[in-house]
């Protein structure tokens, strides 16, 4: 069961772990920032500069990357990942509430998180949220088609550890990632447990809908994790206004950081 259970099947929690804080850097109104898997608060290199002149910047790392804790008994569910996030943010002693962003993983995270806090959470940003349902609980068989593609792409990094390291160095070189990306030996419990709970079996639809803050959905036209048909029911929710932006694919390149830090300075207030 993990490090971290339910206390609802009657089992004892110990104690989630403080996570690694990148960067606490500012003045103003405080901004928390969770990066997505296999990465590190270096996902916000082109965000953080900027956010800083006008807010308190906080960038995490979550649980098992960056340098964060990796405890040996997680399960990295993403009950395991938010109680850590909660229990860092506690630790800050902040005086009010917060926007949170999250991008990736951090978004899904992000959602969970904000339905659970309403009281802190004024308002969130979901970066390139990954965003599926179930394949049985999809109507249209194009959609469908795409989400079990997705899964059945998940399914196979984590069954063949060497090709997907191997790979993921590959594509870190090609494209100038640095450390946006970084699937290795130390962090590949983390990777596959935190992809297999929290990416592939998820509710963040349910999460989102139980937002009750403004929130501004931040993706890429070329991001190659967004399925077709499934941001469409998030859209339609009063409180969410979506942000396609031309032109940037999953990784917060310029156009999508222009776009984060624009939302996060003017967030669109609930019609």
């Amino acid at each position: 069961m993990g490090w971290w259970a339910d206390a609802t099947a009657g089992l004892r929690r110990q104690r989630p772990p403080i996570l690694h804080i990148a960067e606490d850097v500012g003045d103003g109104p405080v901004v928390i920032l969770l990066h997505g898997i296999a990465s590190s608060a270096s996902t916000f290199e082109l965000v953080v500069p900027r956010l800083r002149e006008t807010h308190r910047v906080i960038a995490i790392e979550l649980l098992g990357f960056g340098d964060s804790p990796a405890p040996p008994d997680a399960d990295y569910t993403i009950d395991e990942h938010v109680a850590a996030i909660a229990a860092t943010i506690r630790s800050l002693r902040l005086r009010g509430p917060f926007t949170l962003v999250g991008h990736s993983l951090g978004s899904l995270l992000s959602a969970r998180y904000a339905a659970q806090h309403p009281r802190e959470v004024t308002h969130l940003v979901l970066a390139s949220p990954p965003i599926y349902l179930r394949p049985d609980e999809i109507g249209d068989p194009l959609v469908r088609g795409h989400v079990s593609a997705y899964l059945r792409a998940y399914e196979f990094l984590r069954g063949n550890k060497d090709f997907t390291i191997g790979t993921a160095a590959q594509v870190v070189k090609l494209f100038q990632l640095g450390t946006t990306l970084s699937i290795t030996e130390t962090n590949w419990r983390a990777f596959t447990l935190s992809l297999q709970h929290c990416i592939e079996s998820q509710t963040t639809i349910s999460d989102i809908a139980n937002v009750r803050c403004p929130v501004d959905v931040v993706y890429g036209a070329l991001d190659q994790f967004v399925a077709p048909g499934t941001l469409e029911i998030v859209g339609r929710m009063r409180h969410v206004t979506m942000h396609r932006v031309p032109a940037n694919d999953h990784v917060v390149r310029r156009r999508l950081a222009d776009e984060i830090v624009a939302v996060v300075e003017r967030p669109t207030p609930i019609g």
